[in-house]
């Protein structure tokens, strides 16, 4: 698989880490500070113009296909999955 970079300033890393720290530690996501919603939107903005794969009549296959890939030996607990 191609690998994507994305770039984040070192701010952005630490608002991000502190998220992310919150949500391994109340296992719940929400904000509390307009800076992390502003930070996960650059990270959006950034894959949109990223990738193409979204764009393709297979795009459904692929995206089961890499949920697979990824989830593939993963041994820890994750928050409970809501159906679409």
């Amino acid at each position: 698989m191609d690998e994507v970079n994305i770039k984040l300033s070192e701010d952005e890393v630490v608002v991000l880490f502190e998220f992310f720290e919150r949500f391994g530690d109340k296992n719940r996501l929400y904000f509390v500070h307009p800076a992390e919603y502003i930070a996960l939107l650059k990270i959006s903005a950034q894959i949109d113009k990223g990738i193409s794969a979204m764009f393709g009549e297979d795009y459904v296959e692929i995206l089961y296909k890499a949920r697979e890939r990824i989830a593939e030996g993963f041994e820890s607990d994750f928050p409970e999955i809501e159906k679409e």
